[in-house]
């Protein structure tokens, strides 16, 4: 059963952000704030899926060190 919750005495410079972060990201400000409490508790365990698609929003990019690595030792045998 969904809890409401409300949040007290926010700095108007705090709201803002979050109104203008919501509006950004195309969302009703209770819908920015449904995000970023998801985020804030979601689960420890992502999936690969999941992984895969937060390293793709980061451009993140592995180096090939170990490729050299493995062929280094393959060429030492």
């Amino acid at each position: 059963m969904p809890v409401n919750l409300s949040v007290k005495n926010v700095p108007d410079d705090l709201a803002e952000r979050l109104r203008k972060r919501a509006k950004r990201h195309h969302r009703s400000l209770q819908g920015e704030l449904m995000v970023i409490l998801e985020e804030a508790t979601g689960p420890t365990n992502l999936s690969v899926d999941e992984a895969e698609r937060r390293l793709r929003v980061l451009d993140f990019r592995t180096g090939d060190d170990s490729t050299a690595w493995v062929r280094e030792l393959r060429d030492a045998r």
